[in-house]
């Protein structure tokens, strides 16, 4: 349970004065459900308000905060702003401009004759001064004079200055906690406590400081978090998956490993043999050949008497390994099945029996490979690919389905910078595959304007002429216009009125059978073009086609892009992507298509993306389970968290670990960041 001095900040926001349904509804589009919520919503930036008593043309250009007296509102009679005028004690006179409102709310707001504080930018217009759009404007005992006021992210229905009332509500009630960073640290850092911090970031955003100490507080946590799983897995009884090479030598590749594949394969192999569980990430470009790998860890384990599983985040993914793994083990005596959520009745419970008395040595499938129900025989490797798409919850259930602690080995094709590895898998060895199989060419790619879309399908047609294939990756669209499917569909009609049935349309909407079949048509090469949403963004692998449009390519992330780009490049012959930018690019996008056209280096990408980004948005850890970080900027990332490592380490191995009283203290980090993990092993043990 978590412990009774954090409650306060673990209540639900509506217990926040002031908070009724009205302002519950943005606070839940930012994501703020609960005090703490509010209290780690920091700000961005901040404005000063100077305090004025009258008014004077030298503080055009600034934000003033005065007291004023309404004299007259003026009517706009639907055309023009709404005018109030008003003078200030010396009869100063300045006009109060509200576009679109009604001149009844402005007597409301400044009823006539009576002093309110106001507080905006102050222009001139000719020789006039006047306040477009007040920040605010409060009756005398409700406002300050002035002073510095922090700006926040915010969502339409709320003002930064009603969320600054809110997170001072917040940390009213953060308790003080006892220190967790390490004393000689903390001196050298000179970090004032956590919630002096907490206070000091609100009340004034450009302390550097305080906001480093926020940050490396959430680093610590997630670092301490990371070395309990792996302390804990460590601890866990295993057992060694010694392979003897008959099934590996059966093989018959048409091809030689590459240096990497084989050193990576070398140093699975001796983690396999262990007693102690593996615990791996391998990480490889798009095209590396982690599946090879991979098969080749899951040989070693049923070479050894021991089932293997392989985890996918997509029922795309995961059919499309078993046809691949089932090509690959032909004349194989290893029986291979696959089980998703769409397999019912007499064919899941076949699958079902083969695990559990043994027949079935290798099992792929979707998260359906861990539900209840589901039990093997002797499970001796699991392999998660996509790791980024799954939260460590989840690989320690799957791992929950062995009678003894399974060897784990992760993959992931989005290549990972170096200070996320540590920060996001910091309890795993990490394996590189940085060399790409001989005969592989760069992808070449082009950066074209939406103005010239009919070039773009026209090349399209000499590409299909050629005999070749193509994807169409539509694009991100927001929310508020309208959905990706929609775009895909619109854009898979245009393509049929040109190109007729040769057109498919994939989407993450289908049922799985339709977006098979889909797919199938694709692979057989009946079909020419792909339209689809980002569904296509891992493991499909049509060698066939070498052409990939992507549409709004700027509304997307690096990580994502080069992930998109990987879908073509899979054969010997050469791969072109294009990408349609929209007109006027903002300088990030504009850096981020550049890279793109520079180079095909996922590794590379992947360090200009977090700079660009940030660590969260890189990831989508948002979206998959993963923790993201709220505290700390890609900048602080970088300085903070091998410090952090340090410190955890240090706790563990020096400090008594979570028995001291720095320990005692160090719980209360895991439960405040929620860093499930390690709070789930503190239940535990």
């Amino acid at each position: 349970m978590r412990p009774d001095i954090l409650n306060p900040l673990f209540a639900e926001v509506t217990a926040l004065k002031g908070i009724g349904p009205a302002l519950a509804r943005p606070l839940e589009r930012l994501g703020l459900a609960r005090i703490a919520d509010v209290a780690f919503h920091l700000p961005t930036g901040y404005v000063d308000r100077i305090a004025r008593d009258e008014l004077d043309i030298a503080d055009a250009g600034r934000t003033i905060a005065i007291m004023l007296t309404a004299r007259e509102v003026r009517s706009g009679n639907g055309r023009g702003p709404t005018r109030v005028l008003a003078s200030d004690a010396a009869g100063n006179t300045v006009s109060l401009l509200y576009f679109g409102g009604h001149p009844g709310w402005a007597k409301k707001l400044l009823p006539i004759g009576e002093p309110r504080r106001v507080s905006g930018k102050l222009e001139t217009y000719g020789q006039d001064l006047q306040i477009v759009h007040p920040d605010y404007v409060l009756p005398l005992d409700e406002a300050e004079p002035g002073g510095r006021e922090a700006i926040y992210p915010l969502s339409e229905g709320i003002t930064s200055r009603r969320m600054g009332q809110l997170t001072a509500q917040a940390i009213e009630r953060a308790p003080d906690l006892p220190e967790w960073i390490e004393p000689g640290l903390l001196a050298r850092k000179g970090w004032p406590a956590w919630r002096e911090a907490l206070a000091r970031i609100h009340a004034d955003p450009s302390d550097a400081v305080a906001r480093t100490r926020l940050a490396y507080d959430e680093l610590f946590a997630n670092q301490l978090a990371l070395m309990l799983v792996r302390q804990s897995s460590r601890a866990r009884k295993g057992r060694a998956l010694a392979g003897d090479g008959r099934l590996r030598d059966m093989l018959k590749l048409p091809y030689s490993l590459t240096g990497a594949q084989t050193r990576t394969v070398a140093e699975i192999e001796g983690d396999l043999a262990q007693a102690q569980p593996m615990l791996r990430l391998l990480q490889g470009d798009v095209g590396a050949g982690k599946t090879l790998v991979a098969a080749m860890a899951m040989l070693v384990a049923v070479e050894a008497r021991a089932q293997a599983a392989l985890l996918a985040p997509t029922e795309i993914l995961a059919r499309q390994h078993f046809e691949s793994l089932r090509r690959l083990f032909a004349g194989l005596p290893v029986e291979i099945a696959v089980l998703t959520g769409r397999d019912k009745g007499r064919a899941r419970e076949a699958t079902l029996m083969g695990l559990a008395d043994g027949t079935i040595n290798i099992l792929i499938g979707t998260h359906a490979i861990f539900q209840q129900g589901v039990t093997y025989r002797d499970l001796g490797l699991v392999v998660v690919d996509e790791q980024h798409r799954f939260g460590v919850a989840q690989r320690m259930m799957l791992q929950a389905k062995a009678n003894t602690a399974p060897h784990l080995l992760a993959m992931t094709a989005t290549p990972i910078p170096r200070t996320l590895t540590l920060a996001n898998y910091g309890e795993m060895d990490v394996s590189r595959l940085d060399e790409m199989p001989p005969g592989r060419q760069p992808i070449q790619t082009t950066v074209i304007s939406q103005d010239r879309l009919a070039d773009v399908v026209e090349a399209l047609g000499r590409h299909l002429a050629s005999g070749g294939q193509a994807y169409w990756v539509c694009p991100l669209v927001e929310e508020s216009e309208k959905s990706d499917l929609a775009a895909a569909e619109d854009r898979a009609e245009m393509l049929r009125a040109r190109f007729g049935d040769r057109v498919g349309l994939v989407h993450g909407r289908m049922k799985g059978p339709d977006k098979d079949a889909v797919m199938a048509r694709f692979s057989a090469a009946d079909l020419g073009v792909l339209v689809a949403t980002t569904v296509i963004e891992v493991g499909v692998d049509v060698p066939n086609a070498t052409l990939i449009v992507i549409e709004h390519a700027d509304r997307f992330g690096l990580a994502q892009l080069h992930q998109l780009r990987g879908r073509v490049g899979r054969g010997t012959g050469k791969s072109n992507c294009l990408l349609v930018r929209s007109g006027a690019l903002g300088e990030t996008a504009r850096a981020r298509l550049a890279l793109m056209r520079e180079t095909n280096d996922g590794f590379r990408i992947a360090e200009e993306d977090l700079r660009l980004r940030g660590a969260g948005e890189l990831l989508g850890t948002r979206q998959s389970g993963e923790e993201g970080f709220r505290l700390a900027t890609p900048e602080l990332l970088t300085e903070l968290l091998p410090v952090a490592a340090d410190d955890a380490r240090l706790l563990i191995d020096r400090d008594g670990g979570l028995s001291g009283a720095r320990g005692t203290a160090s719980r209360l980090a895991l439960y405040l960041f929620e860093r499930d993990a390690g709070v789930a092993l503190l239940r535990s043990g």
